[in-house]
C-alpha cells in the first residue's frame, strides 16, 4: 500500500499560476513561492464584489488516538464539489511542527485527498509559523529589556503573563527560570514557553482583518501589570510596529492545491484544544469572494473547534456557515463505546451502538444550539463491515439528518461525491446564527453556559486563582469578550478518560488568561497544557534524509 508521501510525490503538480487562474485570482495578486505555492495579495479583498459564496464547516465527533480524517474529508469534499461542476475552494489551517515530529502527524490530508506540496506544507512551508514565533519572542525580549534598563513602567515581574513560544513539543520549557547569571545577563524571573500554535500572536494573526488591524491587535496584547495594578501592553513597550513588520508577509494567505488541482487557501494554525482552532478570517473571507463554496475546517471535535469557530470567529468576522459536515468513523465510535484501541478493526456491533451517544450529542449541539443543517460524514476505512455501516446509517436517519459515506482517502474526489451531493441538498442560504451564550453575560456565566449546554456538565468548579483573575478582568472592563475553552480534545469533559457522552460531571477551571489582542479569554480546564510534550517514541525518531530526500514523513 502506498503511503501519503509516496502518493504526493507521484502527483502531477500544476503550476500555481494555473491554480490561481482557476480560482479567479488576478495575476498581479499572486506572489509565487516557487512553482507550486504562493502568497496572495490582500488587494483581492478589495477587487472582488461584495457577494459572498457559501460556507461549509467540517468538524467531527470527539477525536480518538485512531484519528478521524477531518482534513482528508475537507479536501475530498472540495474535490467532490469540483467534480460536480461547482467552483470550490478548501480553506484550511497550516500544520505545526510539534505534531509532525510528535505523534499526531501532519495536517495536509491523506491518501488521494491531500494538499500539495505535502512535504513543504508540513515542514517550513512559507515561514508563517516561524514569523509568528519571531514576533512573539521579540515582544518577550523587549519586555525583559525594559525591566533590565530601569523598568520605567514599573512592571511587576511576578505578574508577567506573556510567555515565549516555539513551534515544537518541548515539555522541558513549560516552566523555566530565565535571566540567571551576572547582572548584565538580565533580571531573574520565572517564565515558560507555549507552542507557537497556542500563542496569542498566532490568534491575533488569524483574527486580524487588515494590516492596520493586525498592528492594533498586537499593540493591545497584555503582557503583565505594573506594581500599582495597571495593565501593561505591547503598545506601552512600543513593540506593536516591529511585530507587525515581522508578520507583514505572514498576514498574506497561502495558495496551494489538492492532488486534483482544486485551489486551497492555507493560512494560520491555532490548535483547537488550547487555542481557537480556526484558520484566518482574512483567508476565509478571501475564499468566500473567490468561490461559490468554501470548505473550511475547525480543529478536533465539534465541542472545541466548531464551538470556537461559531462563537468566536464567526461573530468577529460576520460570517455563518450554510451547512456543517460532522465526520465520524466506525472505529472511533467503537472506541467511545469502550472497545480497546488495539481491537478497533474487529467487528463489534455492541461497542458501536454504545459509542453512538457521542455522535448524538454533537448532532444535537449543531442542530439545536446553533441551528445548523448537518450532514454526518461516515469516513470509511477498509476494516468497516457492511453491517456496521448499515447500523450507523440507520441510526443517523433516526436523528433526522443526512448521512453520506466518504472514501476520499482511497478514491479522492470521486469517493467524496456522495458527501458533496448530500451537502448541496441540505445547504441553506437562510441559516440564522444561534449561540449558547451572550457576550454580555458575566465571564463565569459564559463558561458555565458552555459547559452545561455544549459539554453536558452538571456544573463548573473554579479555583481560587481563576476566580480572582475573573474578578480582575471584569473590573477592568473585559466582560464582553468570548471565552476560549482549553481542555482535552478526547472527551466532552475535562477528563480524557471519560469517553462517549458523559453527563453530570464537573468541569474544573484552574486558570484564565486574557488575550486582549486576539479578543477573547482563555480558560484552562483540567490538566491541559499549552506546551505539549513528546510521546515515548516520537515520530521524529523514524524520520530521515536519504540521498537528499525526506523519508518517514507519513
Amino acid at each position: 500500500m502506498n503511503n501519503d508521501l509516496q502518493i504526493a510525490r507521484r502527483a502531477t503538480t500544476r503550476d500555481i499560476s494555473e491554480i490561481a487562474e482557476k480560482a479567479g485570482i488576478p495575476e498581479d495578486a499572486l506572489i509565487p513561492y516557487g512553482h507550486d505555492k504562493a502568497k496572495l495579495s490582500l488587494s483581492i479583498l478589495d477587487r472582488q464584489t461584495e457577494a459572498r459564496g457559501g460556507l461549509i464547516l467540517v468538524t467531527a465527533i470527539s477525536p480518538t488516538p485512531a484519528g478521524e480524517g477531518k482534513t482528508t474529508t475537507s479536501i475530498g469534499l472540495a474535490d467532490g464539489l469540483s467534480r460536480l461542476g461547482k467552483r470550490a475552494v478548501a480553506c484550511l489551517r497550516e500544520p505545526s511542527l510539534g505534531p509532525v515530529f510528535g505523534i499526531k502527524g501532519g495536517a495536509a490530508g491523506g491518501g488521494y485527498a491531500q494538499a500539495i506540496p505535502m512535504e513543504d506544507i508540513n515542514l517550513h512551508f512559507t515561514g508563517d509559523l516561524h514569523a509568528v514565533t519571531a514576533a512573539n519572542n521579540l515582544l518577550c525580549a523587549l519586555l525583559d529589556n525594559h525591566i533590565q534598563q530601569g523598568n520605567e513602567l514599573d512592571i511587576d515581574s511576578k505578574s508577567i503573563s506573556f510567555r515565549r513560544c516555539m513551534d515544537m513539543n518541548d515539555r522541558q520549557l513549560r516552566h523555566i527560570v530565565c535571566g540567571l547569571g551576572n547582572p548584565q545577563d538580565g533580571v531573574p524571573r520565572e517564565d515558560g514557553f507555549d507552542i507557537t500554535a497556542a500563542s496569542e500572536v498566532m490568534a491575533v494573526l488569524c483574527m486580524a482583518s487588515s494590516p492596520n488591524d493586525l498592528k492594533s491587535r498586537l499593540s493591545r496584547i497584555t503582557v503583565g501589570y505594573s506594581r500599582a495594578g495597571a495593565p501593561i501592553t505591547a503598545g506601552d513597550l512600543q513593540a506593536g510596529g516591529a511585530m507587525a513588520v515581522l508578520l507583514k508577509d505572514a498576514l498574506l494567505p497561502n495558495l496551494v492545491q489538492t492532488l486534483e488541482g482544486t485551489p486551497v487557501l492555507m493560512h494560520g494554525g491555532p490548535f483547537a484544544n488550547i487555542a481557537h482552532g480556526c484558520n484566518s478570517i482574512i483567508a476565509t473571507k478571501m475564499s468566500m469572494k473567490l468561490a461559490d463554496y468554501t470548505v473550511t475546517e475547525a480543529g478536533f471535535g465539534a465541542d472545541l473547534g466548531a464551538e470556537k469557530f461559531l462563537d468566536i470567529k464567526c461573530r468577529n468576522a460576520d460570517i455563518w456557515p450554510n451547512a456543517v459536515v460532522l465526520v465520524a468513523t466506525v472505529r472511533a465510535l467503537k472506541f467511545h463505546g469502550g472497545m480497546p484501541r488495539g481491537q478497533l478493526t474487529t467487528p463489534d456491533m455492541e461497542a458501536l451502538t454504545r459509542g453512538l451517544a457521542n455522535l448524538d450529542r454533537h448532532v444535537h449541539n449543531l442542530k439545536e444550539l446553533y441551528g445548523l443543517p448537518v450532514v454526518v460524514c461516515i469516513n470509511r476505512f477498509d476494516t468497516d463491515t457492511d453491517q456496521e455501516l448499515s447500523l450507523l446509517r440507520a441510526h443517523v436517519d433516526g436523528l433526522r439528518v443526512r448521512s453520506a459515506v466518504c472514501n476520499a482517502w482511497a478514491e479522492g474526489g470521486e469517493g467524496a461525491e456522495e458527501l458533496a451531493s448530500a451537502v448541496l441538498d441540505v445547504f441553506s442560504e437562510n441559516v440564522l446564527p444561534m449561540h449558547p451564550y451572550d457576550y454580555a453575560q458575566l465571564i463565569q456565566s459564559k463558561i458555565t453556559s458552555l459547559a452545561t449546554k455544549v459539554y453536558g456538565a452538571g456544573g463548573v468548579s473554579f479555583t481560587a486563582a481563576a476566580l480572582k483573575k475573573i474578578r480582575t478582568l471584569e473590573e477592568q472592563g473585559h466582560v464582553n469578550l468570548p471565552v476560549c475553552m482549553a481542555k482535552t480534545q478526547y472527551s466532552f469533559s475535562d477528563d480524557a478518560t471519560k469517553l462517549g457522552a458523559p453527563s453530570g460531571f464537573t468541569v474544573t477551571v484552574r486558570d484564565v488568561a486574557l488575550c486582549s489582542g486576539a479578543g477573547f479569554i482563555v480558560c484552562l480546564c483540567g490538566d491541559i497544557m499549552r506546551m505539549p510534550g513528546l510521546p515515548k517514541t516520537p515520530a521524529a525518531m523514524s524520520i530521515d534524509m536519504k540521498q537528499g530526500e525526506a523519508h518517514g514523513l507519513f
